[in-house]
């Protein structure tokens, strides 16, 4: 019974950190890490906010400027599946995504653009779900590079005009997160804040950033390991 119930527990630890990534990198695939620090809690509640269309070219703007990233990582969720991981990131245009969290359990996460891979190390199990190229509402539009587009699917917000802070609020309802707050220190990103429609907040701080670095493709390819369970979705 003892080796049965540890690995139901652990089993269920694993799947939430599923869950969780998985609804990460949804986000993130396409974003390239944007992110949302702290420092904006601070600002003056009277500070000019800028309108939305300058705030959506200021943003397409920031973006533009990263082709490619890779950083450390700290995510923690808070709500129904709370919980703290870290791990590496690196992220290429177009649409090349890789999270490998490490702690406190191993996870992977690599997307290319047309599949994503969804990693347990912990439970042999690899799963396989198709990337729709039709990205519409989500955030993988913000790499079109088109602001009009940009402002067509998402209100664009920047709460203070003389700071890269900005709040973006998908116009469709059927959108998977409520808000995803992102700013830029330095053309770099610091932090993001998502919060989802299950009303978690997921908030992931990024350090030793390297910005437009040479990343092999190799990076964003997968290989299921002898052994694994693969489950295509």
């Amino acid at each position: 019974m003892t080796l049965l119930t540890n690995q139901s527990t652990k089993q269920t630890t694993t799947l939430k950190q599923k869950m969780m990534g998985g609804a990460l990198a949804g986000v993130l695939m396409t974003t390239l890490g944007i992110a949302a620090p702290m420092m904006a809690i601070t600002q003056s509640a009277t500070a000019a906010p800028a309108d939305n269309i300058t705030a959506a070219k200021r943003l397409n703007k920031l973006l533009t400027n990263t082709k490619s990233m890779t950083a450390n990582f700290s995510q923690t969720t808070k709500g129904a599946n709370s919980g703290t991981f870290s791990g590496t990131m690196s992220v290429q245009r177009p649409n090349n995504f890789r999270w490998e969290t490490k702690s406190p359990s191993e996870q992977l996460i690599v997307a290319n653009g047309s599949s994503m891979w969804v990693y347990d190390k912990d439970l042999e199990q690899a799963t396989k779900q198709n990337v729709d190229s039709q990205v519409g509402n989500t955030p993988a539009l913000l790499l079109s590079g088109d602001p009009s587009k940009i402002d067509k699917n998402f209100k664009i917000t920047q709460p203070y005009a003389n700071k890269n802070y900005y709040v973006l609020y998908p116009k469709s309802d059927s959108a998977s997160f409520k808000s995803l707050s992102m700013s830029f220190s330095g053309g770099k990103p610091v932090m993001m804040v998502l919060n989802d429609s299950l009303g978690q907040t997921t908030s992931i701080k990024f350090s030793g950033i390297k910005m437009n670095p040479s990343i092999s493709s190799n990076q964003f390819k997968f290989t299921p390991p002898k052994g694994v369970d693969i489950i295509n979705q």
